[in-house]
C-alpha cells in the first residue's frame, strides 16, 4: 500500500512496484492523477480517502488495515500523532511500515557531508515533527514491535512541479532574471548548500527499502542527489541553460527580506540557514541506492518542463542540451 500514491513520490514509485511484481493499493484524496502517465497504474488499485479528516476522525488506521497490506509506504504523514495512531494499529499486522520524512528532520549542518547520526536539533515546527516521527518508529522497531524505516528527501524536483530555486524559495521570478542575464540579489555570499534529490530516485530508495526489508528495518536513510549546490553555483549553472552569465549582487539579509516578498523570504531563510548536504553512503550500502540524476539534471528537467508547458516566464530560449 503507498499512502499519497498520486504525489510527487508515488508518481514513480507505485508504477516501480508493480513492474517489481508486487500488487499494489494506491491511496489518495483523488483529486488529481499521477504527475506522469504510465501503463502500469492500470494494474493498481486506487483508494480514495482523505487522511488528514480520517486521522481526525480515528478511523484511518482501520481503513489501512482492513486492507491487509504486507507493507504500507506512508508518504503523507505529518505528525507523531498520526504516526503512532498507524503503527499501533499496524502492529502485528503488517510487516513494515516505511516513512517519508525529510532531511529537515536534522538541524542546520556544521559539516559537509551530513550523515544520518548527526545530533544536530531540528529546527522549525515541520523538522521537529518529522524528527519525533523518526524517533517513535526507530524506538517501535528497536523494542521488538514493528518493523519501520524513515527514508529523508532532500528537496524533491521533477517535470510537473517547479522546484526550490537559487535563491531558496519558489519564487518564479529569479528564472526570468537569470534567463534575461539581469541582476540577482542573494543573501550573503551564496555559499550555503541546497540538496535536491529527483522524484524518481526517491522512489529509487523506498523501492530498495522494501525489498531489502532486513537491511533497512529499524534504519534511517538520507536520499538525496550524489551532490549538492550552493546557491552561487546552482545561479550560474541556471543561467547558463540559457547562454547567460549569472550576475549576482550579495545583500544582507535585512536588506534582502526588505525587497523580497515576506513569504519567499521567510523560505530562503528556512532554507539557506539549514544549508543541508547530505552523503548517501548508508542507503548506497545497505540498500543499494544508486541515483541516476545530478541536481542540476533533476532541476533542468523540471525547468524545461514548465517552460514547454508555459507555466514558467523566461527571457530567452533553454540553450542546454
Amino acid at each position: 500500500m503507498v499512502i499519497g500514491g498520486s504525489g510527487h513520490i508515488g508518481t514513480y514509485l507505485v508504477p516501480r512496484l508493480v513492474r517489481a511484481g508486487h500488487d499494489v493499493v494506491a491511496v489518495s484524496r483523488g483529486r488529481r492523477s499521477s504527475y506522469t502517465d504510465d501503463p502500469a497504474w492500470r494494474e493498481v488499485e486506487v483508494v480514495t480517502a482523505d487522511r488528514a479528516a480520517e486521522d481526525r476522525a480515528g478511523t484511518f488506521p482501520d481503513r489501512v488495515t482492513a486492507l491487509r497490506p504486507d507493507a504500507v509506504v506512508d508518504l503523507i504523514c505529518f505528525t507523531p500523532e498520526s504516526a503512532t495512531a498507524l503503527v499501533e494499529r499496524l502492529r502485528g499486522h503488517t510487516g513494515h511500515l516505511l516513512h517519508c520524512g525529510s532531511i529537515w528532520r536534522w538541524g542546520p549542518s556544521r559539516r559537509a557531508p551530513m550523515t544520518e547520526d548527526d545530533t544536530t536539533p531540528p529546527i522549525g515546527e515541520y523538522g521537529t515533527a518529522k524528527a519525533a516521527i523518526a524517533r517513535l518508529l526507530r524506538d517501535e522497531t528497536a523494542t521488538g514491535g514493528l518493523a519501520t524505516t524513515a527514508l529523508h528527501p532532500g528537496h524533491i524536483v521533477g517535470p510537473g512541479w517547479p522546484p526550490i530555486g537559487p535563491l531558496g524559495n519558489l519564487d518564479a521570478t529569479v528564472w526570468h532574471r537569470l534567463s534575461a542575464g539581469q541582476p540577482v540579489e542573494i543573501p550573503g555570499i551564496g555559499a550555503e548548500f541546497l540538496h535536491h534529490v529527483h522524484a524518481d530516485d526517491v522512489a529509487q530508495a523506498f523501492e530498495a527499502a522494501v525489498t531489502h526489508r532486513d537491511a533497512a528495518a529499524g534504519r534511517e536513510f538520507a536520499v538525496v542527489a550524489p551532490t549538492a549546490l550552493n546557491v552561487r553555483g546552482y545561479a550560474d549553472i541556471a543561467a547558463s541553460w540559457f547562454g547567460r552569465t549569472a550576475d549576482l549582487r550579495p545583500v544582507t539579509w535585512d536588506d534582502f527580506r526588505g525587497r523580497t516578498d515576506p513569504e519567499h523570504a521567510e523560505a530562503s531563510w528556512d532554507h539557506l540557514v539549514r544549508s543541508h548536504c547530505f552523503g548517501i553512503a548508508t542507503a548506497r550500502t545497505l540498500l543499494g541506492y544508486a541515483p541516476r540524476y545530478q541536481p542540476e539534471d533533476a532541476i533542468l528537467e523540471s525547468v524545461r518542463w514548465l517552460v514547454d508547458n508555459d507555466r514558467l516566464d523566461v527571457a530567452g530560449p533553454l540553450t542546454a542540451p
